[in-house]
């Protein structure tokens, strides 16, 4: 097995614009949840959102680029943007590539159009509407901007589908496909067809009257998760070829799981077989062992029944070993696609920083859930591997394990 390694980071999310900013406010408690801007969300029975707020894309992306994309793919263009910048990485076209992760592509432009349509005419439907809903254009765009002409790769598994991105990237990265991957992760998807559907569905919070505390992972008063939007990136290259050209090392990319519940379309299994079994795979291939995990960035979505059934996966598989555990979507939503990097992300600078961040709106842990949940204020303490869940509907289930690079 190859070495794969971290050189670069980009994250735009509804707490920062870029990695600092984003650490930061992480850090700091704020809350990216606030009522929605983006329409009139007055009839709508949720009406608040993680939301990219007081932001330009012009300042960040070419006009032509702008006319032609959605908003994920604005942030999947920025996140990588910063990535590439900070990874200094000189783009070989035909030895690197990109894998991009989403779970609904560009729906809420796929909604305003046909609302558009519906109510005047076809001349509402513009001749860029198909390439700004497709997954794959995403990348498409950063690939034209850096000559990239490698494997290129649009990962679609629900809320799982940035984690895979980067287990894809690392399986490329690993057969000798690439000496270089950016692997992304982007979702916007607010718009009331999205709302409606994941209302109805008793899914999401409906704490209208107190949006900045409506995401509780794990807190017995959880009512459902919030929607939120993004973007995250990192670029992962073989060791040897990082090293050969001087590039600073980040961290490790250690080990990855994926699988399958094949139990529902849209509930977890009751026992969470296809989550223990993603995060073994992850822990094997790293070659380590469960007490070497320092800290779990959960999936913790606030839905009831999804944290407790994590809760017995993860205990589960660690025992009587209790890693520190927390959410980051108390402070940011459910980004979707883009969880599995930013939430990466958060586990890279968990390591190298020393400090675990804590678990927003959490107050009172919820009875039938048994982890060593930081709550109330971040945590310093020395963390030498740490693990990211990301679990889809459909079953999905990815599980990632990053660790300090040491040489």
């Amino acid at each position: 097995m190859k070495k794969i390694v971290v050189t670069g980071m980009g994250a735009i999310t509804p707490i920062g614009v870029g990695v600092d900013e984003y650490w930061k406010n992480l850090l700091g408690g704020k809350s990216g949840t606030c009522s929605i801007t983006a329409f009139d969300p007055s009839e709508l029975a949720v009406q608040f959102a993680g939301q990219i707020r007081d932001f330009d894309p012009a300042q960040y992306i070419p006009k032509q680029i702008l006319r032609q994309t959605d908003p994920f793919m604005q942030y999947a263009y920025i996140a990588a943007e910063e990535a590439l910048k900070m990874s200094g990485l000189e783009i070989e076209p035909t030895r690197t590539g990109i894998v991009m992760g989403t779970a609904l592509n560009g729906v809420a432009t796929t909604a305003y159009t046909q609302e558009a349509l519906s109510g005047i005419s076809h001349k509402k439907v513009g001749p860029r509407f198909i390439p700004k809903i497709l997954g794959n254009v995403a990348a498409t765009h950063i690939a034209i901007m850096h000559n990239i002409q490698g494997p290129a790769l649009t990962v679609n598994t629900a809320c799982s589908s940035g984690g895979d991105a980067i287990f894809t990237a690392a399986m490329l990265l690993q057969a000798g496909k690439a000496d270089s991957i950016i692997a992304v992760g982007a979702e916007s998807v607010l718009c009331p067809l999205v709302i409606y559907s994941l209302a109805n569905a008793k899914a999401l919070s409906r704490n209208n009257a107190n949006p900045e505390s409506a995401s509780r992972p794990f807190d017995a008063s959880r009512d459902g998760f919030v929607i939120g939007e993004g973007g995250g990136a990192i670029i992962l290259e073989t060791e040897e070829h990082a090293l050969a050209r001087g590039a600073n090392i980040i961290c490790e990319l250690m080990g990855c799981g994926n699988t399958g519940d094949a139990h529902h379309i849209t509930a977890p299994h009751p026992e969470g077989d296809g989550a223990i079994r993603a995060m073994k795979l992850a822990i094997e291939e790293a070659g380590i062992s469960p007490e070497d995990i320092g800290y779990i960035n959960a999936h913790g979505t606030a839905t009831r029944k999804g944290d407790v059934v994590e809760s017995i996966a993860i205990n589960s598989v660690f025992g009587s070993h209790r890693p520190y555990v927390s959410s980051t979507k108390g402070a940011t939503g459910h980004m979707m696609g883009a969880g599995g990097v930013t939430e990466t992300i958060t586990c890279i600078k968990t390591i190298i920083e020393g400090v675990i961040p804590y678990t927003l709106n959490l107050k009172d842990v919820d009875e039938e859930i048994d982890l060593n949940l930081v709550k109330d204020a971040p945590k310093e303490g020395v963390v030498n591997y740490a693990m990211s869940n990301s679990l889809g509907f459909g079953g999905q289930n990815s599980s990632v394990i990053v660790g300090r690079y040491s040489g």
